[in-house]
């Protein structure tokens, strides 16, 4: 099976690569597994302070699952054994303890746009095209992955996104908060650059902590655990970064974070 997940690493930030071109970088049930095992990895690298989620390629950030598995793979039984395979690697993205940046261009498409919506912040490039096409398939989609479209774009814009099935431009994506912003093609990967290198100058105890509870507001009251959060927020004060950053402040200088 071609296509594959790759890490590339510049520093403190790292880049999550679907690699399969070839296919408009449709993942594969391989792939899904990778993006598992690289969100993870990543997550626990202490050196990388951001990571950022791309499609290779010109044409498509993500266009999907690859659906030429499906009649082998998403059938019968096999069907709930894929579909976990996906929550977990959404779920491994989503939880990196790190800021995440879904860097999008051409097609994000169904698995596509729920993979960009596990990152923290999205830019996407004019020829973003966006599109959740499950009912065009017939396939049951799962209540968690619309609870997450719902809190990003609100429910009346992820029942058009979800019930008619079509596909939405940069501007509409960015009229109803899907991207955060839309840059020029050939700008995306250099602005995407500057603002992931612009975020790993700051102080990763306190990304940590704000990403620690903005997880946690996003689980259901029962699963939450304020006094983790707490102590995330605690560990701030208690951490050199936060006497050079008031140091810094004072001397009128950049700090030197450390993520201690």
């Amino acid at each position: 099976m071609s296509g594959r997940i790759r890490i590339e690493r510049h520093g403190a930030r790292a880049e999550i690569v679907v690699d399969h071109p070839e296919r408009r970088n449709a993942i594969s049930s391989s792939m899904w597994r990778s993006l598992t095992a690289a969100a993870r990895e990543l997550d626990g690298d202490d050196a990388i302070r951001v990571v950022v989620l791309r499609g290779e390629g010109d044409v498509a950030f993500v266009s999907g699952a690859d659906i030429s598995q499906f009649e082998a793979e998403r059938t019968g039984r096999n069907a709930f054994d894929y579909n976990a395979e996906n929550d977990e690697a959404f779920d491994a993205l989503a939880s990196i303890g790190k800021p995440v940046i879904a860097s999008i261009h051409g097609f994000c498409i169904g698995g596509g746009c729920a993979l960009a919506l596990t990152a923290d912040l999205r830019f996407c490039a004019e020829d973003a095209v966006f599109a959740i096409p499950a009912a065009r398939l017939g396939l049951g989609y799962s209540a968690a992955g619309l609870a997450v479209l719902e809190r990003v774009v609100g429910l009346p814009r992820a029942k058009e996104m979800f019930l008619t099935a079509r596909r939405f431009d940069a501007r509409e994506a960015e009229r109803m908060g899907l991207v955060h912003r839309i840059v020029p093609k050939a700008e995306l990967d250099a602005f995407v650059r500057a603002q992931a290198e612009s975020i790993a100058e700051n102080a990763p105890l306190t990304l940590r902590a704000a990403k620690a509870a903005f997880l946690d507001r996003g689980r259901p009251p029962a699963a939450r655990d304020p006094e983790r959060v707490e102590t995330a927020i605690r560990r701030c004060f208690e951490s050199a970064d936060y006497a050079e950053g008031v140091r810094a402040f004072l001397e009128k200088r950049r700090p030197a974070f450390e993520g201690r």
